[in-house]
């Protein structure tokens, strides 16, 4: 039994260390403020925000309409938030953010107002019901994630 219990015990150790390894390998952002972490956690509710609008759009999902207009509203609230933490200093890794967002800080800051004008716009269509109008307003959204993709997002460091 006092040995079942110290093989559980250094077992636990072990697993606790192997853990621990693990996580140290990845990229880990030490800088002040974490701003690509910050930036990197709005962008992944962004995706959860999308995603479920998306498998309405295409059929996957059936529509709610309360719910469909929430998420765009939610989506609205999160458009105008990551942009504060691409500051001059963050471009470091873990960024996947190209040099030209440093480089060419007036079509950033276009391609950052498109995004917020889609999902505007997004809100009122959703305010509708009526997916024949939803339908480009959701296509117009992922269309400018995807050009500011294009032109600002890049592989890791």
């Amino acid at each position: 039994m006092k040995k079942c219990a110290e093989i559980i015990k250094l077992s636990s150790i072990a697993g606790l260390m192997m853990v621990f390894m693990l996580s140290s390998c990845g990229q880990t952002d030490t800088h002040p403020g974490q701003p690509v972490t910050k930036r990197k956690a709005i962008f992944k509710q962004f995706l959860r925000t999308v995603e479920p609008m998306g498998q309405v759009m295409r059929g996957r999902k059936p529509y709610n309409q309360a719910e469909f207009l929430q998420q765009a509203m939610k989506l609205q609230s999160l458009s105008t938030q990551p942009w504060k933490y691409f500051t001059p200093d963050s471009n470091y890794s873990p960024t996947r953010a190209k040099p030209d967002v440093w480089d060419k800080p007036a079509q950033f800051k276009q391609a950052q107002q498109k995004f917020i004008a889609a999902t505007n716009k997004l809100v009122s269509s959703a305010q509708t019901g009526n997916l024949d109008v939803i339908r480009p307003d959701f296509a117009g959204v992922e269309q400018s994630c995807k050009a500011c993709h294009q032109q600002f997002r890049g592989i890791p460091h």
